[in-house]
């Protein structure tokens, strides 16, 4: 789903800020006397892909929304700069059943050219010649392409997911990983990725976030050379690290091993908001 952060624009503080697609300073968003956003401070680099983790209920769904300009009852902040042209993707693909797979590709999209984009969209995603299908003759990862066609046939500068392959099956989200590298190469937005999983966020970003207590407890940036192999000590280590500042304690040398699969467990805290 394509949703503009026009919603913002009434409140945002200057524009833009130079060398940055994102620029966050002193964000609250309370619920009644809870705060899941404290004075929250962030930055996305233009073209940079970070990668946002925490335990439930930590407000990792609620930045997206204030990003997006969906919520519209933001508490507070010193400064809150984010671009006007903004992509979502949600885990679930949302495609509108009564329209076929362009024309939900090209939804609300305007100009003579649309339909050209739209085609295009499709290719770059491995769904060339079914421009006329139907959303339900679709698996739920070609769905999550349409998806992203979707998303990034408007060329945003900023592209927000949040957890867009938590549905998946382990080897669809492997192939999707390694289709949405390769579409952010080439459209170069920024993009701010909600997920649980921690391999996930090794795998795709530039940067590792872990929100806790309403604020970035965490800012890791991922130097491990491409592809990223899990079974590589310098993964392990960081995958244990990561993983430990959840409350989910594995030993560096344990990381890929019996344990492996719980680096998309996330403790659970009350719900998320």
């Amino acid at each position: 789903m394509a949703t503009h952060a026009g919603g913002l624009k009434d409140g945002l503080k200057g524009g833009l800020t130079t060398g940055a697609a994102v620029r966050i300073e002193g964000l609250v968003r309370a619920f009644g006397d809870r705060r899941v956003l404290d004075a929250l401070d962030l930055t996305v680099a233009p073209g940079e892909f970070v990668a946002l983790i925490g335990r439930s209920g930590s407000g990792k769904s609620t930045l997206l929304r204030v990003l997006a300009g969906i919520d519209h009852d933001v508490t507070g902040y010193q400064r809150l700069d984010a671009p006007e042209n903004v992509s979502v993707v949600f885990q679930d693909a949302r495609l509108l059943p009564w329209k076929r797979l362009l024309e939900n590709v090209t939804l609300g999209l305007d100009g003579p050219d649309a339909t050209r984009r739209g085609r295009t969209a499709l290719a770059e995603v491995g769904l060339a010649g079914r421009e006329r299908a139907w959303p339900v003759e679709l698996s739920g990862g070609e769905q999550q392409r349409v998806a992203l066609a979707r998303s990034l046939v408007r060329e945003p500068e900023l592209l927000l997911a949040d957890e867009p392959f938590g549905a998946l099956d382990a080897l669809t989200r492997i192939r999707m990983h390694a289709l949405l590298r390769r579409l952010c190469e080439a459209h170069r937005p920024a993009v701010l990725l909600v997920t649980h999983d921690v391999d996930e966020a090794i795998a795709l970003a530039d940067r590792v976030l872990v929100l806790d207590a309403g604020r970035i407890a965490a800012d890791l940036p991922i130097t491990l050379p491409a592809p990223r192999a899990p079974g590589s000590p310098a993964y392990a280590a960081l995958r244990a690290d990561l993983l430990a500042r959840l409350g989910v304690d594995v030993e560096p040398a344990d990381a890929d091993g019996p344990d492996a699969d719980r680096g998309g467990v996330e403790p659970a805290e009350g719900g998320t908001p």
